[in-house]
């Protein structure tokens, strides 16, 4: 009967048993804020490109100077291991006034993957495109 009245400890056991789940969602938010924050900066990348591409007289100087935006500059967005990326940029085929960038990004390097086996995560291949108008308005 007295231990059922002792109320020593109590805040332990309740520690012991709500953790795990505190925990799990603490890796959780951080499993998927680090796969948001390169979902963002292969976003942001597919936009410069497509920005930088404008310069260009024709396709293939603008495959060109997205090439090279890309090259120079990948390995400074959040990350992102440029080793990882695939861009393809072209005119558009539904619209002969717009240019398309398309980066795909090979994410199975991002830690997220070793935190929990358990969680249900996205997919390893984060793909982007951007599209801007070509020759004025």
């Amino acid at each position: 009967m007295r231990f059922r009245n002792d109320r020593t400890a109590t805040s332990a056991i309740e520690f012991a048993i709500l953790s795990p789940i505190f925990i799990l969602i603490l890796l959780g938010m951080v499993a998927y804020g680090i796969y948001f924050g390169a979902s963002h900066s292969v976003q942001q990348i597919a936009a410069d490109a497509a920005r930088t591409a404008l310069s260009g007289l024709d396709q293939s100087e603008r495959q060109s100077l997205v090439t090279a935006f890309v090259q120079r500059n990948a390995a400074g967005y959040p990350f992102i291991d440029p080793g990882n990326l695939s861009v393809t940029a072209q005119d558009s085929a539904a619209d002969a006034d717009q240019f398309v960038v398309a980066v795909q990004y090979d994410a199975r390097n991002l830690p997220i993957w070793n935190l929990l086996s358990g969680l249900p995560l996205p997919g390893t291949t984060i793909a982007k495109r951007s599209t801007i108008r070509i020759g004025g308005l």
